[in-house]
């Protein structure tokens, strides 16, 4: 495991890379013993950063969920990170290119809460009864760290590769609809690129947030009312460039739209 000097200079790394929008060199290139532990260890530590510059929690995010993500980026298990309130955008958004380094669209469920959720024991129907409404959500990922080789430790280093998430279609209690049978087809300049059911994130995007809850339950961490939570992707994602419109449809759930100048 890396020392606290290494995780600190890290940490500081990645905020840096943000405000400059550079991405750094891969970590596991540079620090080949770098476990999953560490990672973790420099997320939250660019928590801390952030917030003590004035950003404020709101949720978290799952990514790799979905055995079409995992087949996508060669890697195995789940992660999460975290979500600021900047970070959280209206359907219809226009957004700037250059600010994200390889920005690529994902379609995806986000969870109001409206009761807190703790591990070590957390289940799908405890997420359903915490949960005020289910809301359709694509996740806009961007990369602090460069692509090529990443790992889950890199990954989850750079906040699991979180950028902004865009809000919007139709809320629905959790009891009204199979989560499921929830589904999109997403479209990429009126050209249908991806489609995929709510139900390949672990068999029930719920699922994800439980896994969360359990995953950060033993860092003395929960998830609290009022989060939104990010359940993972049900498509690969989509890579976009200037120009691009991007249009998610998910039926009975309404659409999200962004634009990327």
């Amino acid at each position: 495991m890396l020392d606290d000097t290494t995780i600190a200079a890290i940490a500081d790394e990645l905020v840096e890379a943000a405000r400059t929008r550079t991405p750094v060199p891969r970590l596991t290139a540079r620090y080949p013993d770098m476990t999953i532990e560490d990672s973790y260890a420099v997320q939250s530590l660019w928590r801390s950063r952030n917030e003590a510059a004035g950003r404020c929690l709101v949720g978290h995010k799952i990514g790799l969920t979905s055995k079409a993500m995992q087949a996508a980026t060669g890697i195995t298990e789940p992660d999460y990170g975290l979500i600021f309130d900047d970070m959280v955008l209206e359907s219809g958004t226009v957004l700037d290119w250059g600010v994200y380094s390889h920005p690529r669209v994902e379609v995806e469920l986000a969870f109001r809460l409206k009761a807190d959720l703790t591990g070590p024991d957390c289940s799908l129907f405890d997420v359903l009864a915490a949960t005020e409404y289910v809301v359709p959500a694509l996740e806009i990922l961007d990369s602090r760290i460069e692509m090529e080789g990443r790992t889950i430790v890199d990954t989850i280093s750079d906040n699991a590769a979180m950028g902004v998430m865009v809000v919007g279609g139709r809320p629905v209690r959790p009891d009204e609809i199979d989560l499921r049978w929830a589904g999109a087809m997403l479209y990429r300049n009126e050209g249908i690129e991806e489609t995929g059911l709510a139900g390949g994130v672990l068999n029930n995007p719920a699922n994800g947030v439980a896994w969360l809850a359990n995953k950060i339950h033993p860092h003395g961490d929960t998830l609290k009312a009022g989060e939104l939570i990010l359940a993972g992707s049900f498509t690969r994602p989509m890579w976009v460039y200037a120009g691009d419109s991007v249009f998610a449809d998910y039926g009975p759930l309404g659409v999200v739209t962004c634009r990327f100048q």
